[in-house]
């Protein structure tokens, strides 16, 4: 039997799931939490700097997936300052830092996907 499939359910964080990849789908899954955490695998940026390297998310979700990517452990915020203008630096934890091998993966299997059947373009 496989490790994934040793009980009926995981638990991990309160929170149960079916098997280990509906778990780490939950904690990386949709469209916008593994390109964060792929903009934060060199190391830490702050909130502008990660608004201005993905142009196509919106605030609000760049904001609600960092809380998400927070509390769930993969995404340290720190926060420097007490009073207005504060400094807010977004770093992966030891546990986000365990996911770029397969960032990097995922990364390379795209680029050869778009080598093979498409094209890089420029914006326009």
């Amino acid at each position: 039997m496989k490790t994934e499939c040793l009980s009926e359910y995981v638990k991990l964080n309160q929170k149960t799931y079916p098997c280990t990849v509906s778990l780490t789908m939950d904690l990386v899954g949709g469209k916008w939490k593994a390109v964060i955490l792929y903009h934060l695998k060199d190391g830490a940026k702050r909130y502008s700097e990660l608004r201005k390297e993905m142009p196509s998310v919106t605030e609000m979700t760049l904001s609600l997936q960092l809380k998400q990517l927070e509390k769930d452990g993969m995404v340290s915020r720190k926060v420097y300052g007490k009073k207005p203008p504060i400094k807010v630096v977004y770093s992966l934890t030891e546990l986000g830092q365990s996911f770029v091998p397969i960032l990097e993966a995922i990364t390379q299997w795209g680029n050869e996907l778009v080598i093979q059947k498409g094209e890089f373009i420029q914006e326009q």
